[in-house]
């Protein structure tokens, strides 16, 4: 008497690609990353490379710099911030001590009014407010709190070095949609000045539309 076994697929070796289709699917990948990072790349050289004569930038281009993967732990009675919130939007971030006083205050009242500025683009930017102290945060008064995120930078040397200057209180940085960080507005920043300066990259980046 003889009997049949059947094979179990799951012992059958894996199948390899031919040369052809693995330079397909190589090709594919490679578009899909290309059509993901094109916007932000085209908004950086549209402000920065092709720009008309006579007009210049007000915040400062720092290194595009990714910011950590590690989230962010807690404070304000808020949950902890992840780094995929700052994927998707541009987001206006000030970072300082949680004491926040006048300097900080009117800081935050800056990320709100140029949020604010943007009109119906306005949901394309998200403001975080860092704390780079282990002292309980202020409170924040009125509707600059409003949707305002928070967190602690205050443990984790990463953060604070994708930040250049954060110890200091004195900037509100930049982070495009992929996560990086990549300009920086002088102490006491203009609110008209910063306006601008998003206008033209929420004009040329598609990301977060």
């Amino acid at each position: 008497m003889s009997s049949t076994v059947l094979n179990d697929p799951r012992s059958a070796p894996p199948r390899t690609l031919p040369p052809a289709e693995r330079a397909r699917a190589r090709r594919t990948l490679l578009l899909l990353a290309l059509v993901c990072v094109l916007p932000v790349v085209a908004s950086y050289l549209a402000f920065y490379v092709w720009q008309p004569d006579g007009r210049t930038n007000y915040g400062e281009l720092i290194t595009p710099t990714p910011l950590p993967t590690a989230g962010l732990q807690a404070a304000a009675d808020q949950p902890p911030l992840t780094a995929a919130e700052f994927e998707g939007r541009w987001t206006l971030v000030h970072a300082g001590p949680a004491a926040c006083g006048e300097p900080c205050l009117a800081a935050l009242h800056t990320l709100r009014q140029v949020r604010l500025a943007q009109g119906k683009e306005m949901e394309r930017v998200a403001r975080v407010w860092l704390l780079t102290d282990h002292a309980p945060a202020a409170a924040i008064p009125g509707e600059d709190a409003d949707g305002l995120r928070i967190a602690r930078i205050a443990a984790d040397p990463a953060w604070l070095a994708a930040l250049p200057g954060a110890a200091t209180g004195a900037h509100i940085y930049l982070v495009d949609p992929l996560g990086n960080a990549m300009m920086r507005f002088p102490p006491a920043a203009d609110p008209k000045r910063m306006v601008k300066d998003l206008q033209r990259l929420l004009k040329y980046s598609a990301l977060g539309r």
